[in-house]
């Protein structure tokens, strides 16, 4: 790129070989123009070897390097990143270089932070995002607690938490008692983020598969057509039932291999979303007033919150300007 103060753009060059080319002199046009002769001939001689090509910008990156630190070293220095989980000022000393030097040569390798490393194996988490809405879509479940009528011990504290716990389960103890855990499924799509949630009682294959499909008409009502679905190996997602729901519906079951929970990483980031902007959002004093809560935040989330991966924009924008998108 060219700085701010110069004289020559390509286009500025290209006017500087035409006129050469009419065979006015070099230093002519070189006064004509405000550089001078050398830079003139400069790029009529670039021109004269490489064609157009010659009148672009080369990086200013040195053909050699010869004080860049040794390959030897750097790779030592990839080893304890990726194995210790160790900074530049911690890597420094123990291989005797400056951490600004540890710095660069972890920025060089593209390990420079610690979000980009899978913790257990060290290696470096691959992002993907498929191309069109419903090309795949993420289902997880997340296991949360349930409140007891009057608020938890996170709203009132441990002694009146208890209390209420108590009092809930002793007063349904002839139903069913709200004591115990809830179970959020979700899912979310790949490329738009767009995203479905229900609060239900269990996770058992039942429950899952009647949850996709009230999922998949949801999608079907935003215009998307779900063709994957993936999700990681949870005996629901096992049994060979809803595989055939799957399947009888036109769509593809994938799983994620065992122990990689970043390859469903779009709803398990979805997942700290719905605890951070839902969940533990504010204090709630029944589990029916939380459950409630969650319409509003899916209609915020799809609707009007950005999205980074979007360029700041909210979800439903990607489905509604989705080229090629299924109706």
């Amino acid at each position: 790129m060219s700085h701010r103060n110069a004289r020559l753009t390509v286009h500025g060059r290209r006017i500087l070989v035409e006129r050469v080319q009419s065979g006015r002199p070099v230093a002519h046009v070189a006064a004509e123009m405000g550089i001078s002769r050398p830079t003139a001939h400069k790029w009529v001689r670039r021109w004269r070897a490489e064609g157009e090509a010659g009148l672009h910008d080369r990086p200013s990156r040195p053909h050699t390097t010869p004080h860049r630190t040794p390959a030897v070293i750097e790779a030592r220095a990839c080893r304890l990143r990726t194995d210790r989980k160790l900074g530049p000022a911690r890597i420094g000393p123990i291989l005797g270089l400056p951490a600004s030097t540890v710095h660069r040569i972890l920025t060089r390798h593209g390990i420079n932070r610690l979000a980009w490393l899978d913790r257990p194996t060290g290696r470096v988490i691959r992002r993907y995002e498929r191309t069109r809405p419903g090309e795949l879509v993420h289902v997880d479940i997340k296991k949360l607690g349930n409140i007891p009528d009057g608020g938890g011990w996170r709203t009132v504290g441990r002694t009146a938490g208890d209390r209420n716990r108590q009092a809930t389960t002793s007063e349904r103890r002839s139903s069913k008692p709200v004591i115990g855990y809830s179970y959020i499924h979700s899912a979310v799509d790949d490329h738009s983020r767009l995203a479905y949630s229900e609060v239900l009682a269990d996770e058992r294959k039942d429950t899952a598969i009647a949850f996709w499909q009230r999922a998949n008409a949801f999608f079907a009502a935003h215009g998307v057509r779900v063709e994957r679905v993936l999700t990681d190996n949870g005996a629901c997602y096992k049994a060979r039932l809803f595989t055939q729901t799957l399947a009888a519906a036109g769509i593809a079951h994938k799983k994620i291999r065992p122990y990689r929970p970043q390859t469903n990483g779009k709803v398990e980031r979805f997942n700290r979303t719905l605890l951070d902007e839902w969940a533990y959002l504010r204090p709630y004093t029944s589990n029916h007033e939380r459950t409630t809560a969650l319409a509003d935040f899916l209609h915020t989330y799809n609707h009007h919150r950005c999205h980074t991966a979007l360029g700041g924009q909210p979800p439903i924008s990607r489905v509604n300007n989705a080229p090629g998108q299924y109706t």
